[in-house]
């Protein structure tokens, strides 16, 4: 006898974590998985299966839920899938997973509506589409993305606060530690084998008059003074360790650096929004 049963729904599952959100709530992608397969395998009208996990960020390097879609593999794929009839929408563990601004999150909903498909949370269920005869419904959903991005401000305005207060006593804050320094225990400590590397370099331009590119082709012909990460040393680089002007010269051109390679992924964001017009 043919099943004359309604096909289940072909939803394809979407993971994402980010530094800071695992890093206060924990939840993890292992976990936000169990929750949205254990949401699968509940539901009966209609029901569901997964076909695709996809994922953003991973335990080494998140992503953020501010990223704009383009920039978010997974979610991508996602849409993708959605577009060639492989998927008939998309499944959260909650609206947070899928965003945490408030802009994005309606971007996210209306790219998988526009595509003919539909948005589900474990925690909620369907996303419905917008309807005019029912703003309450809209209203609700955006009022959780407005609290899910304020959770967001309020991590990042303690996690900042923290470290300034703990920068303000002379604790290590954040940040990659300078040549001759370790953190151990969220603490700045003295690196006793690269402090021997940086007065071996001073002997050697002191005592034998050794120019910064002969200290650091010397520095390289050996086993045992390896720079920071364990790869070769620059003559820039060993500039910036024996020199402390020169350490504040590199950081305020990696500060600028910083602020202009920002400011261009603004506007090359800007720029595709307004092409999409």
């Amino acid at each position: 006898m043919a099943d004359t049963r309604t096909p289940p729904l072909r939803l394809i599952l979407c993971r994402r974590v980010s530094t800071a959100g695992q890093a206060v709530d924990g939840y993890g992608l292992d976990a936000q998985e169990a929750d949205g397969k254990k949401w699968g395998r509940l539901q009966t009208s209609p029901r569901v299966r997964i076909v695709k996990v996809v994922t953003d960020g991973d335990g080494k390097a998140g992503k953020s839920g501010t990223t704009l879609i383009d920039e978010r593999p997974g979610l991508m794929e996602a849409l993708q899938w959605i577009a060639d009839g492989k998927a008939d929408g998309i499944l959260a563990p909650n609206l947070d997973r899928l965003a945490r601004e408030l802009t994005v999150q309606e971007a996210v909903l209306s790219y998988v509506w526009a595509l003919g498909g539909r948005v589900f949370t474990a925690d909620h269920g369907e996303h419905l589409e917008d309807d005019a005869s029912d703003p309450m419904r809209t209203a609700m959903r955006q009022m959780r993305g407005v609290f899910h991005q304020l959770d967001r401000g309020l991590i990042i305005k303690r996690l900042t606060e923290g470290r300034a207060a703990k920068g303000a006593k002379g604790g290590y804050a954040y940040g990659a530690p300078r040549f001759g320094q370790k953190a151990v225990d969220n603490e700045l400590t003295a690196d006793e084998r690269e402090n021997k590397i940086a007065e071996t370099m001073e002997r050697w331009r002191d005592e034998e008059g050794l120019s910064i590119r002969g200290i650091c082709d010397r520095a390289n012909a050996r086993d045992d003074m390896p720079a920071k990460r364990g790869g070769k040393w620059h003559p820039t680089t060993v500039a910036r360790l024996l020199s402390l002007e020169a350490r504040e010269k590199a950081r305020a051109q990696s500060a600028r650096a910083r602020a202009e390679r920002k400011e261009r992924q603004r506007r090359a964001r800007a720029a595709k929004l307004l092409a999409q017009r």
